[in-house]
């Protein structure tokens, strides 16, 4: 009996054979491939290279082409979305991006992982659901995209899947624990915390609204307010990140 076509080794998600996923994948991101075994690179998942003895076709190169190419895509949009952030704030909001779950969930979304080629090891091992291979499989597949067709074509892709999680910091920047951040920031540049004070509250007890200040190494750094001490608190921090007075020389906060 004549030995199966290497192309069999190839195991894309159920009865679907290769090019018919390849294609339906195309459909799904609204991209055609000039390039068709780009795709194929992108959605081959390292076990397979291994277990086929082809160690130089996997997707870890475009995956590491494709996470320099996103981190610029989305670097650029928050840098013309947010003009009054400084650095700091700008690599929060693109940590928020591209962090492991949130590219997995983009994967997710795009049913990635029915269409990577795995090793029957990794299949059975429920590879295809794996928060890390979806992740690398999504920055490998913007790394072929971007490879195939330049830098254009990457930026439509990117910014069409990621338009929800844009438009959700664009409307709700601050920080979901502003506190945590404050104080990660400060214990980067000295050994001393930041010290939060209540200064006042007004109204009766059932409809209360407080008043803190958070102040660091003997400057006020931020001002607010809230229904509750923490919430005035996290106020107070959130100030504090908007107006980063640390990054002032140690005179001039004396005199702000």
């Amino acid at each position: 009996m004549e030995p199966a076509p290497a192309r069999e080794e190839l195991s894309p998600a159920k009865p679907v054979g290769r090019h018919a996923a390849m294609n339906s994948l195309e459909e799904k991101i609204a991209y055609k491939f000039r390039n068709s075994l780009l795709l194929a690179e992108a959605l081959t998942h390292p076990s397979l290279a291994y277990e086929s003895q082809r160690p130089h076709f996997d997707n870890q190169r475009l995956e590491f082409l494709g996470d320099a190419v996103l981190q610029l895509i989305l670097t650029e949009e928050l840098f013309h979305l947010f003009p009054q952030f400084g650095e700091g704030r700008l690599t929060k909001l693109r940590a928020r991006l591209v962090s492991r779950n949130a590219l997995a969930e983009c994967a997710s979304n795009l049913e990635l992982g029915k269409y990577l080629m795995l090793g029957k090891g990794e299949e059975r091992s429920g590879g295809r659901t794996r928060p890390s291979s979806l992740a690398d499989a999504l920055e490998a597949l913007i790394g072929a995209i971007y490879t195939d067709s330049g830098l254009e074509s990457a930026r439509a892709f990117v910014l069409s899947r990621f338009s929800t999680e844009i438009s959700v910091i664009a409307a709700e920047p601050t920080e979901i624990n502003p506190k945590g951040e404050l104080q990660e920031i400060l214990q980067a540049l000295s050994s001393t915390s930041p010290d939060y004070s209540i200064v006042s509250q007004e109204g009766p007890d059932h409809s209360k609204l407080f008043s803190a200040r958070v102040s660091w190494e003997n400057t006020e750094l931020g001002a607010g307010t809230g229904a509750s001490k923490k919430e005035a608190e996290a106020s107070a921090a959130d100030d504090a990140l908007a107006k980063r007075l640390w990054d002032d020389p140690p005179a001039q906060r004396l005199t702000r």
